[in-house]
């Protein structure tokens, strides 16, 4: 299987490719541009996982003559840009130690322990620069088939490593879920045993999240499920998804583009 599209065939984001391939490098185009391709939706970030170290990456690109930023080098990412278009590189890692958002990263050369450390099987999607899929853990492709949303692993463990992969669960639900199927029952019991861990996620962090949640064509039955393990009222008291529903028939009656900020209000909590 194969992902294409005007964003991997680029030239730009081929030489960039090739920076690291010419060396004796690998480059894996990782997660949400894999995903994306795969689905049909549109592509906007790009992101490229390696075994070359950060430094390693800065220099290969000094030398091509690419402008490079050390956009968190201590953790294996640099960011690469050719002709205006960015392309964020990360090495392969694996936690040793993880503190709620933050963690303790080793860097690794093995595309199994980078994939075993995402946060959903359909984010743990790899494609070599002429657009081969690699699904490392061997379920990627068959949950992003099935519009399966699933942590990887163990889904409490990877809420723990943090609380915010409570409302992605949700959010990934609503864009790429099949809420016909249902929701994934290790997941949800998972939430329901540490819902509590929202209360100490920012409240800028939580806005971004449930504004990407709600800017989806149908995010009710997410909402109505966050309702019910409790993630809601956790971050939104009070909040209820029974008037938003009604709002969101008539958007999608009547073309209306999705407003995050109305379904908010909708919630009873704007």
């Amino acid at each position: 299987m194969k992902v294409a599209g005007d964003w991997i065939a680029r030239t730009e984001t081929q030489r960039v490719c090739a920076m690291l391939t010419d060396a004796g490098h690998r480059a894996l185009f990782v997660g949400g541009c894999v995903r994306n391709a795969l689905l049909g939706v549109p592509v906007s970030d790009i992101d490229i996982a390696t075994e070359a170290h950060p430094e390693r990456v800065l220099a290969l690109a000094e030398a091509a003559g690419l402008k490079a930023v050390d956009t968190g080098a201590d953790h294996g990412t640099v960011t690469v840009v050719a002709d205006g278009h960015p392309h964020e590189i990360t090495t392969f890692r694996r936690d040793v130690e993880t503190f709620g958002r933050h963690a303790v990263v080793a860097f690794s050369d093995d595309i199994r322990e980078d994939a075993a450390r995402r946060d959903f099987t359909m984010n743990a999607l790899y494609a070599l620069p002429d657009g081969t899929v690699v699904d490392p853990l061997g379920v990627g492709l068959t949950d992003l088939e099935a519009r399966h949303v699933r942590f990887v692993g163990d889904a409490e463990t990877r809420i723990r490593e943090d609380y915010l992969r409570i409302l992605r669960f949700f959010r990934f639900s609503a864009w790429y879920g099949d809420p016909q199927a249902g929701f994934d029952p290790a997941a949800l019991a998972a939430i329901a045993a540490t819902v509590e861990g929202l209360a100490g996620i920012s409240a800028e962090r939580v806005g971004a999240e449930m504004k990407k949640l709600l800017a989806a064509p149908d995010p009710v039955p997410a909402v109505a499920v966050m309702a019910r393990t409790g993630a809601l009222s956790q971050i939104l008291p009070g909040a209820t998804p029974l008037l938003m529903g009604p709002l969101v028939h008539v958007e999608l009656l009547s073309g209306v583009a999705p407003d995050p900020i109305r379904r908010l209000a909708a919630l009873g909590a704007g």
